[in-house]
């Protein structure tokens, strides 16, 4: 039975692919670096170390990525100010999830400056979850389980009891190795992609009734 709904936030709760995207290509500008938005596809979802560190692993370069991380999200805040809305649907299904009383967490890969971030500019406060888990929070990212599980027990709830909801195939994958069900938003991924996922939908505003309701 349906207890707890972890929320992935990036391609979930709100579309900052493009920004963060494009802050990596100008921090490594920065450094004398041409890359491309394709060279960090294969990342998307594992949490900006990763994100940046395999792009500059393909690379052959090697780089402090704390220093690095650090200037990403300093050009990220810089460029989304005003211009980051929620996805469609986020704030109402979180309602939803609320009024039906399940318990919410939060369980991003990012760090926790661009997670306060990108609340504010969505108008989502730090109240809406019951629990807040970052990608600071845990050693192993996705698509380890350990944000996850992390995120369920904070809540106290079985990780069979819980929804992941994900855009990122390694989302997926984190959410299955730790038990939980999952709903799969095609914001980041086509549906093909996210095949392994328990449902998948357009947007939160199209989520099947089932979905909230196991």
């Amino acid at each position: 039975m349906i207890k707890g709904v972890l929320f992935d936030m990036d391609g979930v709760l709100v579309d900052s692919e493009h920004f963060i995207c494009k802050a990596a290509v100008m921090m490594f500008r920065e450094l004398g670096i041409d890359v491309s938005p394709q060279d960090f596809q294969p990342f998307v979802g594992m949490g900006e170390n990763r994100y940046l560190g395999g792009v500059a692993e393909q690379r052959g370069i090697k780089m402090d990525i704390e220093q690095v991380k650090a200037r990403t999200y300093e050009i990220y805040e810089n460029i989304v100010r005003g211009k980051l809305s929620p996805l469609p649907g986020a704030h109402e299904f979180i309602s939803k999830c609320r009024n039906k009383g399940l318990k919410l967490a939060l369980a991003t890969s990012a760090d926790s400056i661009k997670m306060e971030v990108n609340l504010k500019e969505i108008g989502l406060s730090r109240d809406s979850f019951q629990t807040i888990i970052t990608g600071l929070d845990v050693k192993k990212k996705k698509p380890f389980p350990d944000i996850y599980l992390k995120a369920a027990k904070r809540l106290g709830v079985k990780p069979g009891d819980c929804l992941v909801v994900e855009d990122a195939v390694s989302g997926i994958e984190a959410a299955k190795a730790a038990g939980c069900r999952c709903l799969a938003v095609t914001s980041s991924f086509d549906a093909a992609a996210l095949k392994e996922a328990d449902w998948i939908c357009d947007s939160l505003t199209n989520v099947p009734e089932e979905v909230l309701n196991w």
